[in-house]
């Protein structure tokens, strides 16, 4: 019992250790997980001997499961971004649901077809679009669309594959990964559309005052600038979007791909490769839920062939409109792009992976009930915990992944619900320490007190959603 009550106490001063040299000390987050991970490792029976041996086995492992499904998403999203894709979506969308339903119909876009995008560069783009679409929308505009942009964003990363987040949970708790799309489909349509709708219930309602929840005159220079110091500050937090960096190489919106539409390919072409990948994955799991075995189904629905597929069509497509140099440049960018979250998922496994061999999965078995809904609470309550604490979504989901990994399979329930729970959990008071409340803030023309109303609360709800969706989802299974 001593042991066990050791193995508690090592395995929550890691976390806290994690948690503090991110928050406090600004410590970049893949550096505070390897650090975290090493502590517990020294601290359990791991010791000297194994410690270093299970950080880089946990690292490789995850490298080889999701390494080349991150990649090749990062490729296809830069190179849909040197398209000018998103710009024309978003006036399709304007165009085919009219403005009232552009809420909805964006987030939802966003949330599925778009996560291959970085969420800061995805933002930075679609923004202004939003913003200036809000303006036909009516007097609560800017709130539905501020809104409708955070839930979109945020839950994509987590619920719906090729989120970066939704990649790095599929691969830390071993869910197929067309299970993880379709189910994390089948959760994330409904929880969007109900948080939305809950939200303009309630801006409707007078939870909303353009007096002091929108900025007033917000000059473009200062919008930019505002932009660019806030990501500054917030590098080191920096997981779930992107980097600096990043946004220096987009340049804002309208550095990107601006291109007249004559004479180029139609919009639903731009987006056929990438369809076509994620059809195939979905197809893969459908063929093994119904027990069909096929060699050659097997292989083209692999998720890494699938998503190999969509990147040369993706190419071929790119070359088509806008030539070779155009798509050399983007791949190039998309490269230096993937790098951190490449590394910071795989570190993510060396922190599970460090759980597992120390024990802590043995403990915890006995305080799961296997026939209840409760330990999908426990997940959601775990992982909302860390991101108020991180302040990250992704480093949240991804912590609280590896922490549950070697508990999943006493928990009774499939490893793709735990995977959803904590994705839920993550969600949960997206507040001033993520890059997301700040760029919200400045490109759609917000208070701080505003984007604690479109964004902290917004996300929130559909977390709460998302877990209140998935109780009663997971008696499918």
């Amino acid at each position: 019992m001593t042991s066990d009550v050791g193995i508690l106490v090592n395995t929550a001063a890691a976390i806290l250790a994690i948690v503090v040299l991110i928050v406090r000390f600004r410590v970049n987050p893949v550096i505070s997980l390897v650090v975290g991970s090493l502590y517990l490792g020294l601290a359990t029976k791991l010791g000297l001997d194994k410690t270093a041996e299970t950080i880089t086995k946990g690292f490789g492992d995850i490298m080889a499961e999701v390494g080349l499904l991150i990649a090749f998403g990062v490729l296809m999203g830069s190179i849909l971004q040197e398209l000018g894709a998103i710009e024309r979506l978003v006036k399709h969308l304007l165009q085919l649901f009219g403005p009232k339903r552009l809420p909805y119909s964006l987030a939802i876009t966003i949330a599925t077809l778009l996560q291959s995008i970085y969420l800061d560069v995805l933002l930075v783009i679609s923004a202004p679009l939003a913003k200036s679409a809000a303006k036909r929308i009516g007097p609560l505009g800017t709130a539905r669309m501020a809104t409708a942009l955070a839930i979109g964003l945020e839950c994509g990363i987590v619920l719906m594959v090729p989120g970066v987040g939704a990649l790095a949970l599929s691969a830390l708790l071993h869910v197929p990964l067309g299970k993880m799309l379709l189910w994390g489909l089948v959760l994330i349509v409904p929880t969007v559309l109900i948080a939305i709708t809950i939200m303009t219930f309630l801006f409707r309602r007078g939870f909303w005052n353009e007096a002091v929840d929108e900025q007033q005159v917000v000059v473009a220079e200062a919008v930019t600038g505002a932009v660019a110091e806030t990501v500054a500050v917030r590098e080191a937090a920096t997981v779930g979007g992107g980097t600096t960096a990043q946004l220096e190489k987009t340049g804002g919106a309208g550095d990107t791909a601006e291109f007249d539409e004559n004479g180029q390919p139609p919009l639903f072409v731009l987006f056929v490769p990438l369809l076509s990948a994620l059809l195939l994955i979905g197809f893969g799991a459908i063929a093994e839920a119904a027990d069909w075995s096929n060699k050659v189904v097997a292989l083209i629905s692999d998720p890494v062939v699938a998503l190999l597929v969509g990147l040369v069509g993706t190419c071929l497509v790119g070359r088509f409109a806008m030539g070779q140099p155009r798509v050399e440049k983007a791949i190039a960018r998309g490269f230096k792009e993937s790098g951190q979250i490449l590394i910071l998922t795989a570190v993510g496994g060396s922190l599970a992976a460090v759980v597992a061999a120390g024990g802590l999965g043995d403990i915890l078995r006995g305080y799961f009930s296997a026939n209840h809904v409760a330990p999908l609470l426990v997940v959601w309550v775990m992982a909302a915990a860390l991101h108020i604490a991180v302040g990250s979504v992704t480093i949240s989901a991804i912590t609280a992944a590896g922490i549950l990994a070697p508990v999943a399979p006493a928990l009774g329930l499939d490893p793709v619900l735990i995977a959803l729970a904590a994705g839920a959990g993550s969600l949960f008071a997206v507040h001033v320490t993520s890059n997301t409340f700040w760029l919200l803030q400045s490109l759609m023309g917000q208070t701080t007190r505003g984007t604690l109303k479109s964004c902290t609360i917004g996300v929130s709800v559909a977390s709460v959603v998302a877990i209140v969706l998935l109780m009663p989802l997971s008696l499918l299974f």
